[in-house]
């Protein structure tokens, strides 16, 4: 970890540097919206009520901005719809105010999934970042509250908000649904409607049970990895990360969050911007609680595209490092039975960052929201008396089936590799995968679409051993969705007793299961990559042991194979994908970050994949 940190510190340095810079030059003794011409000041306070607008006239107290994702079609974001008059009081009771400041968007994975508008998915990653800074952008506010749960909300957030690394910022989420149906009970029903065995109407009632209320997802996804990861960065109230919505608790911790941030303003004396707290410290131990948890292979590119915004670099050989150093301490499902509230009851964050700072593989002296030290972290929430307090979190876990110590873990090592090879660079994640399909040496079989694979399998073409190579699938090509409608197919066709891997330039995300899935293949296809010259009956190797991929073609063959593109035109319009060209032309490749923002020189110089060996 020390290895690790040290190199992102010396690669970061011509970036991080003007980063701080900027940070110290933005900040200011008195309320920054005291920099308004007098025009300026009387139109951010108009709309404000008698009480707050008199103290926002008066530049006397701060003033909190108030960023969210609320909408009222998504269960994760549906709860944070009461957090701001929550907010506002809480504010007014420290001497505060607090304004709404602007909304992001926030789409779902779960419901786009499959569908044209996942193509808009991981792009909306970066419209958030930027709406993040339009709410921002009036200079009206000396801190912020970020309201967010899910896949690519929090990171945007995250990002718009390193963008104004200069104001105190905390981040305020919703918590996970109470339980429904168990997750495995729903993949099992899944995999058999896969194979026609129960009827659409039983596939929406089980899903409807697991999908029943307000809250996130319960599996062990990128909705809930953001979570954990945000703790681990000191970006939460610890504890706060999977407190169920709607209880006292959950409103308690709101409440808390705003009166905490203004205590971290220039004007309460404890100053604590959002850009000195994430630092290279911070990003690793990030890094380090997701592959501990065995969380979202989404992150690997999501840390990558927020550190940058910190003028911070990492990238997968950091990530392969680490993971290597790093034990699995828990398994959640798509990693095993349990779901996040079992997690939480069996010891949850409080616990696993205990258990890796007393094993040395974090960094305990960072800067957090609640003060110096990740030690804050190892504590929970409860409410005694109707007051919210914190005490040490479980020194025992709860359930050594959910929940380890680093001195028992699950394995040695925690689950996330990088795969080399003539194929390009990918990750593959593991921790979920049993030790006999973790290398798989088959033909290939090319589809150029998630449909066309489903097509063969409902045809009864998908029989014997199989590396399924799914190219054009990457940002570029058409927006880098989740290609999750295959995982039932390739389940079944797991149990069967064939031998299969998935090889692809798109993402399979936090829910990346039992199948080994090479994926985020960096060149993509559409930018010249080599996945574009598999050919079905190519012998593809997929070797997570020895961190490989590989197409065992003849070299002189293989490089005198055209790359040739398929049309994507019919990918690129409707459903608003129009509107993204742009972000397609520009974007970074994943181990870049699949970024379409922040692209200067600095970034480019720095993120070309690693020479062999920087690692050693």
């Amino acid at each position: 970890m020390a290895k690790v940190t040290r190199r992102v510190v010396e690669r970061s340095a011509a970036t991080r540097s003007p980063y701080l810079e900027g940070i110290a030059a933005a900040a200011a003794q008195g309320p920054l919206r005291g920099a308004l011409s007098c025009t300026n000041l009387a139109h951010g306070f108009a709309a404000s009520p008698g009480d707050d607008k008199a103290a926002l006239k008066a530049l006397r107290w701060p003033n909190i901005g108030m960023v969210s994702a609320y909408n009222d079609m998504l269960s994760a974001h549906q709860p944070l719809g009461n957090y701001p008059e929550i907010i506002r009081q809480a504010a007014r009771e420290v001497g505060a105010t607090a304004q709404f400041a602007g909304g992001v968007p926030a789409m779902c994975d779960g419901v786009t999934q499959g569908q044209p508008g996942m193509q808009l998915s991981l792009f909306s990653r970066d419209v958030i970042a930027m709406a993040t800074a339009v709410a921002l952008s009036h200079n009206m506010f000396d801190a912020a509250l970020c309201l967010g749960v899910c896949d690519k909300i929090v990171p945007g957030l995250l990002m718009g908000a390193l963008s104004f690394g200069h104001l105190p910022v905390i981040f305020v989420p919703a918590g996970p649904m109470p339980s429904g149906l168990p997750n495995q009970e729903k993949a099992r029903i899944r995999q058999l409607f896969a194979q026609g065995k129960v009827s659409r109407d039983e596939l929406l009632e089980a899903e409807s049970r697991s999908y029943h209320s307000p809250g996130t997802c319960t599996f062990y996804g990128t909705a809930n990895s953001n979570q954990l990861v945000l703790e681990c960065m000191g970006l939460h109230l610890p504890g706060t990360a999977f407190v169920n919505p709607d209880t006292s608790l959950r409103y308690a911790l709101t409440a808390e969050s705003a009166r905490r941030v203004v205590g971290l303003t220039a004007l309460a004396g404890d100053y604590t911007p959002i850009g000195r707290i994430v630092d290279e410290k911070a990003v690793i131990n990030g890094i380090v609680g997701l592959l501990a948890s065995g969380g979202s292979t989404n992150h690997t590119m999501h840390l990558v595209a927020v550190a940058r915004a910190a003028g911070i670099h990492v990238n997968w050989d950091d990530f392969d490092d680490l993971s290597r150093a790093v034990p699995l301490l828990s398994r959640v499902y798509p990693n095993g039975k349990a779901d996040v509230n079992h997690f939480h009851a069996a010891g949850g964050v409080g616990f696993l960052i205990r258990e890796l700072l007393d094993a040395g593989l974090m960094h305990e002296d960072v800067q957090t929201v609640v003060g110096p030290g990740l030690r804050h972290y190892t504590r929970e929430p409860v409410q005694q008396a109707g007051e919210l307090v914190w005490r040490e979190a479980p020194i025992q876990s709860g359930d050594v089936d959910v929940l380890r110590t680093a001195a028992d873990p699950f394995d040695g090592q925690s689950g996330l590799r990088l795969l080399t090879g003539n194929l390009g660079r990918a990750v593959i994640k593991t921790s979920a995968v049993a030790a006999e399909h973790r290398v798989v040496e088959a033909p290939a079989r090319v589809f150029q679409s998630q449909e066309a694979m489903i097509d063969a399998f409902q045809a009864g073409e998908l029989v014997g051993d199989m590396v399924a190579v799914l190219p054009f699938q990457g940002p570029r090509a058409c927006g880098m969705p989740e290609l999750h409608k295959l995982t039932p197919i390739l389940g079944v066709l797991q149990d069967q007793g064939h031998r299969v891997a998935l090889v692809t330039d798109g993402r399979m995300s936090g829910a990346s299961g039992k199948v080994p899935a090479a994926i985020h293949v960096t060149p993509e296809a559409l930018s010249g990559g080599a996945l574009a010259r598999v050919r079905t009956g190519d012998l593809i190797r997929v070797d997570s042991l020895e961190g490989n991929l590989q197409a065992l073609v003849d070299d002189t063959e293989w490089q005198a194979r055209d790359i040739t593109s398929p049309s994507l035109a019919a990918q690129h319009v409707g459903m608003g994908r129009e509107l993204f060209d742009n972000f397609r032309a520009v974007t970074s490749g994943a181990e870049q970050g699949a970024m379409s923002v922040l692209l200067d020189g600095a970034l480019r110089a720095v993120a070309e994949p690693a020479v062999p060996g920087e690692h050693d």
